[in-house]
């Protein structure tokens, strides 16, 4: 059994090599009996479970070869695509977590998030997102025009670009105490988010955090049943 841990892919028809390199990764690990977590930010945007497209059907097709292979595909939202559902995972048999999750491996307790929840020194950030994923309001913008949709999410991402030129390196990072307690229960935090992938060794516990998707490689982890980590994060290359 192979473990795979991936986050911010940030997916999108304007980048089309990030999304070759996804299939490559599909394709290199459709023959291990793969669980595969995404935690977060697998698309730049998403405006709903509605939308399609023919880049989105080339993924989708993709995906259906990985689990029909056997394996496993887990999603957790992030702060890009937290209004993707069960519905749209349901086109290949995925499985959507809940922004926390635990589960145990061996003696180790592992648990998994997207990690913007952790960043909570970047309280305009935290503001905004306990308003908009509000069920009520996300409820009312999924009824929404898709047209519409698209609009707001340009308007979003333009405006975290702006606000994210006038933050401190410290501010758009993980805050200590909020560490402690994401830890304060088990042995190893896995996250994405900051951009900034690393293996941190933190109150006596393991927090691993995977890399963005850029350039030409990402960071990410892969652990296996007779090893639980490895001693760094592994380069995908694409």
């Amino acid at each position: 059994m192979t473990y795979l841990f991936i986050a911010d892919l940030h997916l999108s028809p304007e980048h089309p090599r990030l999304v070759r390199g996804f299939f490559d990764l599909l394709e290199q690990y459709q023959d291990k009996n793969t669980q595969l977590y995404i935690l977060g930010d697998w698309f730049n945007a998403w405006i709903g479970d509605d939308y399609t497209a023919p880049w989105l059907d080339e993924i989708i097709e993709h995906l259906k070869q990985f689990t029909q292979a056997g394996n496993k595909i887990y999603f957790q939202v992030g702060n890009r695509d937290f209004a993707l559902g069960q519905k749209f995972l349901n086109r290949f048999g995925g499985i959507l977590l809940p922004e926390i999750y635990s589960f145990t491996m061996g003696t180790q307790k592992i648990r998994l998030e997207h990690g913007d929840a952790l960043c909570t020194d970047d309280i305009s950030y935290q503001r905004f997102k306990k308003i908009i994923r509000n069920p009520m309001i996300l409820g009312i913008l999924k009824s929404t025009p898709l047209s519409f949709r698209q609009k707001l999410a340009n308007g979003f991402r333009q405006k975290s670009r702006e606000s994210q030129q006038h933050k401190s390196y410290e501010i758009m990072d993980v805050n200590a105490q909020a560490v402690e307690k994401a830890l304060s229960d088990v042995d190893i935090l896995i996250h994405g988010h900051t951009h900034r992938p690393a293996i941190h060794n933190e109150f006596g516990k393991q927090r691993i955090v995977l890399g963005d998707w850029r350039q030409n490689q990402a960071k990410i982890l892969e652990i296996n049943s007779i090893r639980l980590a490895d001693d760094d994060l592994k380069t995908w290359k694409y």
